[in-house]
């Protein structure tokens, strides 16, 4: 598979960026801060991402979306990077749709709503400070026709305003056991539920969710009782690259602010762009990118065509994104100077926005000690 987007992909490109651009500029984030935004995102343009047909984009045709993949799906998170544009595209039109594919009712109640921009969906599998999925302790204990479930989760991204919360939960097994897994579709305002919403350090916002015996049917259950790690493997394979992607983006940015600055800021009557060692820096950065572009790539195409080595590709992507991302959002502060650490420029906005999505589902350490172990390591 070439190493660059078709006609069709490069043609959404070019839609997707002026209108982020536009509508969804790096505006947003400043207003979320300084305004204390209580739901963490704008529903009129989630509305407006519905009518541009991005949320629906990995939604198959039947249930009225476009059916596309994990490129197209990328090509959007790589622009709502580069504007810092909140948004719950990737926990909702990334994870929640790739967890209820399959799943008939549930997607029969849910997909068409996502597509229309009138439902946002969460993702509750966090319990820790640290992303470790295999140690999910959350009870799911059968009651009645269906499960009761209790326990905590944390840093559930849209938590707080969701219509819908995707929940790992264990029904079986001990913590660090892939068997005994279960995923739940769970209501929003369901008996016993409680989000406490929390501002993150790039001031959006993640929420606690308590679970005090809340009861769900078992038509709630997405997959198969005990055996939901498929389900929430395929769902974390394709979050990581969305992450990835949205990193790559954020990169971008800070690159391109990084060197028009370079090109304006005048030091001893010459532009510091003209510095040997900071074009060597730049240089470097533009390469690391370039890198990390193509293994995201990589790893988007393995996941639409279902190749075994997706999962590898995924866990490099993350990876490598999370190492690039923290070093373009570093540079750009420091070849900025002391200004760089103040809201005259935006991309302080940019290091805390990296900083978050390295760490969200996994961090660099994470997915290399995970590729370790897939090598027998």
């Amino acid at each position: 598979m070439p190493l660059f987007l078709n006609d069709d992909q490069a043609m959404l490109a070019d839609t997707a960026r002026p209108f982020m651009a536009e509508q969804a500029p790096v505006g947003h984030m400043r207003a979320l801060r300084d305004t204390a935004d209580p739901t963490g995102f704008s529903r009129d343009l989630w509305r407006q991402f519905a009518e541009m047909g991005f949320t629906g984009m990995l939604v198959e045709e039947a249930h009225g979306g476009l059916g596309l993949g994990q490129v197209e799906a990328g090509i959007v998170m790589e622009e709502i990077g580069r504007n810092l544009t909140p948004s719950p595209f990737l926990s909702t039109s990334v994870g929640a749709v790739t967890a209820l594919k399959g799943a008939a009712g549930l997607a029969e109640r849910w997909l068409p709503g996502i597509v229309a921009g009138e439902v946002v969906a969460a993702l509750a599998i966090d319990e820790a400070t640290h992303h470790r999925p295999l140690r999910t302790a959350l009870k799911a204990e059968r009651s009645g026709n269906g499960f009761r479930l209790t326990g905590d989760k944390r840093f559930v991204a849209h938590g707080h305003v969701a219509d819908l919360l995707i929940v790992a939960a264990r029904t079986a097994g001990a913590p660090g056991e892939a068997d005994g897994i279960t995923l739940f579709a769970v209501e929003k305002g369901a008996p016993g539920l409680t989000a406490t919403p929390e501002r993150l350090a790039d001031a959006s916002l993640a929420s606690r969710l308590a679970f005090d015996g809340v009861q769900v049917d078992a038509d709630a259950v997405i997959g198969e009782v005990d055996g939901g790690w498929a389900v929430l493997s395929r769902v974390l394979a394709a979050v990581r690259t969305g992450a990835a992607a949205e990193m790559g983006g954020v990169s971008a940015a800070a690159l391109a602010m990084t060197m028009d600055y370079l090109k304006s800021r005048k030091q001893f009557g010459v532009h510091i762009g003209s510095f040997q060692a900071l074009q060597h820096r730049a240089a470097h950065l533009y390469s690391e990118m370039e890198v990390t572009r193509s293994a995201v790539l990589k790893a988007q195409q393995l996941l639409d065509a279902g190749d075994p080595a997706a999962e590898r590709a995924t866990l490099v992507a993350k990876a490598m994104a999370g190492l690039t991302t923290t070093l373009a959002v570093q540079e750009g502060v420091q070849m900025h100077g002391g200004i760089g650490m103040t809201d005259a420029y935006d991309i302080g906005f940019y290091i805390k926005r990296g900083r978050v999505l390295a760490e969200m589902f996994g961090d660099a350490d994470f997915h290399a000690d995970q590729l370790a172990r897939l090598s027998g390591y």
